[in-house]
């Protein structure tokens, strides 16, 4: 077992089989030294949108429950990068995460929300998933999800 999915075993973290785009694009791109990560919603690990992670953050969903959304999409990524690299300790770091919250009108608490991708990451690689990130509140969101999450990676 390599060094990150050992991290992955530590933390209690079954990585699922990525999903499919619902759509025309593809989940991943890797040009040169970069991988770059479709949006990956907060799908659990039997692929399903769970009821508390579908609506609008401040509204429906919970700061809470948008947290632990934002942390699933985190994990939806890394199953990509697996995916796309086969060993995520070809990862030498996660450059940058953009981040989107469904949001109710008027809420403003989504770095709050999006920590729960952030942390996540850095949980998982230490100082290699150190990065750079937006985070900006969306209207709707594909299958009504409360967070989605895309990600660049310089790898190996």
């Amino acid at each position: 077992m390599n060094e990150t999915e050992q991290k992955l075993a530590e933390l209690g973290i079954v990585l699922p089989n990525p999903v499919a785009p619902i759509a025309n694009y593809v989940p991943f791109v890797r040009t040169g030294n970069l991988l770059v990560i479709s949006g990956q919603l907060c799908l659990g690990p039997d692929g399903k949108l769970a009821p508390a992670h579908k609506g609008k953050v401040g509204g429906n969903v919970s700061v809470e429950q948008g947290v632990e959304a934002a942390r699933l999409c985190a994990i939806n990524v890394l199953a990509q990068a697996r995916a796309a690299l086969g060993s995520l300790d070809r990862i030498n770091r996660c450059v940058r995460l953009g981040g989107f919250i469904n949001n109710a009108p008027g809420f403003d608490g989504l770095p709050a929300v999006m920590n729960g991708a952030s942390d996540l990451m850095v949980a998982v690689l230490g100082d290699r998933g150190r990065h750079a990130r937006s985070t900006v509140g969306m209207a709707e969101l594909p299958l009504s999800a409360a967070v989605e999450v895309e990600a660049m990676f310089e790898v190996a």
